[in-house]
């Protein structure tokens, strides 16, 4: 057996707010995204989303959108106020608001594929 792992997210929720979109100081586009992915029976969570280099489309989601996304967890360090945090966050690769059915199912073919792939491998 290969001992193999990966790190694929698929969410499907509502958008909190509006897209924002941010350069970074290497001159990168970045959007951010927060979606709500509701729990039958328990509260909801808030999901943050980064998208480096998202296309321009994403901004025009409005917030309540039922969105898909596909991506990646990352959990990064930074400085602030004189002390290192952390924040978790998917890092998306692809996504699509629901009623776009062919592009949304696309989005999770992704992550799926990526599972089949690895379990062949096993």
């Amino acid at each position: 057996m290969i001992d193999v792992a990966t790190n694929v997210v698929a969410l499907v929720g509502r958008l909190n707010r509006p897209a924002e979109e941010r350069e970074l100081p290497s001159g990168d586009r970045l959007i951010g995204l927060e979606l709500t992915v509701e729990r039958p029976g328990d509260k909801a969570e808030s999901v943050p989303v980064v998208w480096p280099g998202g296309p321009a489309g994403v901004l025009a989601w409005a917030p309540g959108e039922l969105v898909v996304v596909v991506g990646r967890v990352r959990r990064r360090f930074f400085r602030a106020n004189g002390s290192t945090q952390s924040r978790t966050e998917v890092v998306a690769e692809q996504g699509a608001p629901a009623r776009h059915s062919k592009r949304a199912r696309a989005a999770l073919d992704l992550a799926l594929g990526r599972l089949d792939d690895l379990l062949e491998l096993t």
